[in-house]
């Protein structure tokens, strides 16, 4: 897969996970394409520990499996880190 095409797919996968998970998770699409994109490389990891190449098509089924999965732990961690961003405490 090129950059370009991995570009894409990451959005799509990042914009997926967005619509999957409740709540408002906030950023613009540049933020989207980030986390899919991260997300495709961590879901893309995880499928080599199981030992598949899951990112041989654009259409691979499995390849979208995981990288909206890789996507949602991204985003859930970026939930996390920013949860408390623009609270004061008094």
């Amino acid at each position: 897969m090129g950059f370009l095409v991995f570009l894409i797919f990451g959005l799509i996968a990042g914009a997926l996970a967005k619509l999957i998970l409740p709540g408002k998770q906030g950023g613009g699409w540049i933020v989207t394409l980030l986390l899919g994109v991260v997300g495709a490389m961590l879901g893309g990891w995880i499928a080599g520990l199981f030992g598949q190449d899951v990112y041989t098509s654009f259409f691979s089924p499995l390849g979208w499996l995981f990288a909206i999965g890789g996507a949602i732990i991204v985003l859930l961690i970026w939930g996390l880190i920013t949860k408390n961003r623009g609270k004061t405490s008094a």
